[in-house]
């Protein structure tokens, strides 16, 4: 379908009393799917409203596109059901077209969050050309991003090449590792290994926390002031990927210990707050339940190492289904103890849409 929004069913349709079925809360995953699209829906080219109620449409949020294409990914994953990936599709050629048929834009971060999109896309259709595009963003930011400045990593954008952070080398990782497992090049994998180095060596305290970048005004000083869940996701996200490929303990050690560290910081009564003033922040969180998923398949849900991130992820997604029903739909804020307050972002529906498909997941394997 063109527009994923043209064929939303109404809520009855979605099944959401969670009485209907054996998993209510994959029913709930399903109605904030559906809600994305009531809410923020609209025609091509935009697709999808920057905020609701409507406001300014004037920014492309590419890297907002990619994530949608990975929770319609989420969903046809869970379900099955061909309009999920038939969804996903439609946003990856509505992002390429408005970026004027390209792949490329100036930051690093953004189109790393495609290419691993893409990857899955490739895994989902089994189709090649998501995993050569997948391959050409990989390939385009390690000419142009790839330095030595502060380590060899890779910088944040295109302007900046003297900016290193996590957001550029966390995605970098990850997609350098599942590269891999798609064909064993060595540059892939060494690449990969010498940027998850670098996040360790450079941003992540001796507790695990990960910082987000340094460097940033030629100085050379780390930006400790930015306490972003979105860090810390990537850093636990890239320590799995890695280890899927080297099985080294001492990764999902590591991942383990930044997990624990950044619940108890920034989620010590089990929820994250409000992480900015919407935008881009209201994704961040998202990406953390993302990369949660990644480990809690990798030390089983049932594990006693995963007791605290399961419990978080109960608790919290409990609080974001108590505040965020709204006329039979569901509308997330930036802060899931409290219902949204207008103007909303899809970034903060989005990190809703993808902390309940993992909620669905953890409990159709009680």
């Amino acid at each position: 379908m063109d527009n994923p929004n043209s064929a939303t069913p109404s809520p009855a349709q979605t099944s959401a009393d969670p009485s209907s079925r054996s998993n209510p809360w994959s029913d709930r995953a399903d109605l904030a799917q559906r809600s994305l699209d009531h809410f923020f829906g609209t025609a091509e080219p935009q697709l999808l409203d920057n905020t609701y109620p409507v406001g300014d449409n004037s920014t492309f949020n590419y890297w907002w596109l990619a994530h949608v294409i990975d929770a319609r990914l989420d969903a046809f994953a869970r379900t099955g059901d061909q309009e999920w990936l038939t969804a996903a599709e439609a946003t990856s050629t509505n992002l390429r077209a408005r970026n004027e048929g390209s792949l490329f834009n100036d930051y690093f971060d953004d189109m790393l969050w495609y290419a691993l999109a893409l990857e899955r896309l490739a895994r989902a259709t089994g189709r090649n050309e998501p995993l050569d595009d997948a391959r050409a963003i990989w390939e385009h930011v390690v000419e142009h991003g790839w330095n030595d400045t502060h380590g060899a990593s890779v910088a944040w954008r295109k302007q900046q090449p003297y900016y290193k952070n996590t957001p550029a080398n966390g995605p970098f990782a990850i997609l350098s590792a599942r590269l891999h497992g798609h064909d064993p090049d060595p540059r892939y994998l060494d690449h990969g290994t010498v940027a998850f180095d670098w996040i360790t060596a450079t941003l992540v305290g001796p507790d695990g926390f990960v910082e987000d970048g340094i460097n940033r005004g030629g100085d050379g000083r780390i930006d400790t002031q930015w306490r972003f869940t979105y860090n810390q996701g990537l850093y636990i996200g890239a320590a799995v990927a890695l280890d899927g490929v080297l099985h080294e303990p001492e990764l999902v050690g590591r991942a383990l210990r930044t997990a624990r560290t950044a619940l108890a910081e920034l989620a010590p009564d089990g929820v994250v707050g409000s992480e900015g003033g919407g935008g881009d922040e209201g994704l961040f969180k998202g990406v953390l339940y993302r990369y949660l998923g990644t480990l809690l398949d990798r030390i089983g849900p049932t594990s006693s190492d995963a007791a605290p991130l399961v419990d978080f992820v109960r608790t919290s997604t409990d609080r974001l289904w108590e505040t965020s029903r709204r006329d039979g739909y569901l509308l997330a804020g930036g802060d899931w103890r409290r219902p949204a307050e207008p103007p909303v972002f899809y970034s903060s529906q989005l990190s809703a849409v993808m902390a309940l498909e993992l909620r669905a997941s953890l409990e159709a394997r009680r």
